[in-house]
C-alpha cells in the first residue's frame, strides 16, 4: 500500500510542482544593438558654420526592454562595453516608464573615444567584444543580459573606465527621436 502511495505521488509530483505559477519578471531586456553612426548635421545660420566630421563614427548601443508595470518613475540602466580590451561604463537614468515591449534606452561613445581606445587604428564591428546592460531599480538588479552570449555578469572582474559611456543629452543626438526614449531624469 505505501508502495503504490509513494509511486503515484512521485508520479503527479512533477505535474503539481510544474502547475504553480511562475513569478513574472517586471522588466526584461529583450534586444540590444550596437551600431557605428556617423553625427548628425545641422544648418544654422546664426553663427560661422562648422562642418561635423563625418569620418568619424560614434558607436550606439540600444536596448530594447518589457516593462510589465503600468508605470514605472525611475529606471538605472548600466552599460559596459567591452571595446578593445577595455571595458568602457557609464549609466543613464530614465523616467516616467510606461508600460509595454517597445521601451528603449540608448548610450553612445564618441569617435575620439573609440579612436583612443582603439590605438588609432581602424574601428571594426569586431573592436567591440561585447556589451552587458543592467537595469537597477532602488539599488536592485532586475534585468541583466549581454549582446555576446556569455556568463551573468562576466564585467565585474574587469577594472571599468568610466566617462566615455555618454546619455543621449551629452551628445549631438540629443534632439533627434525624443519620442523613441523615455526622459532622461535631470532634464
Amino acid at each position: 500500500m505505501k508502495a503504490n502511495s509513494l509511486l503515484s505521488l512521485s508520479f503527479f509530483l512533477p505535474v503539481i510542482v510544474s502547475a504553480q505559477p511562475r513569478a513574472v519578471a517586471e522588466f526584461q531586456i529583450t534586444r540590444i544593438t550596437r551600431n557605428l553612426i556617423s553625427a548628425p548635421q545641422f544648418a544654422y545660420s546664426g553663427a560661422p558654420s562648422y562642418p561635423t566630421n563625418q569620418r568619424g563614427r560614434w558607436l550606439e548601443v540600444e536596448v530594447q526592454y518589457a516593462a510589465t508595470p503600468e508605470l514605472t518613475d525611475e529606471l538605472t540602466f548600466k552599460y559596459y562595453i567591452l571595446f578593445n580590451g577595455n571595458l568602457l561604463a557609464g549609466e543613464v537614468t530614465q523616467v516616467n516608464i510606461p508600460a509595454g515591449r517597445e521601451n528603449r534606452s540608448v548610450m553612445y561613445v564618441p569617435p575620439r573615444a573609440l579612436a583612443r581606445f582603439a590605438n588609432n587604428r581602424p574601428i571594426a564591428e569586431n573592436s567591440c567584444q561585447n556589451i552587458a546592460v543592467q537595469i537597477v531599480q532602488g539599488g536592485t538588479v532586475k534585468a541583466e543580459s549581454s549582446l555576446a552570449r556569455a556568463q551573468p555578469q562576466w564585467f565585474a572582474t574587469l577594472p571599468q573606465i568610466s566617462g566615455f559611456v555618454l546619455n543621449k543629452d551629452q551628445t549631438p543626438f540629443a534632439p533627434l527621436y525624443w519620442d523613441r526614449y523615455p526622459q532622461i531624469k535631470g532634464r
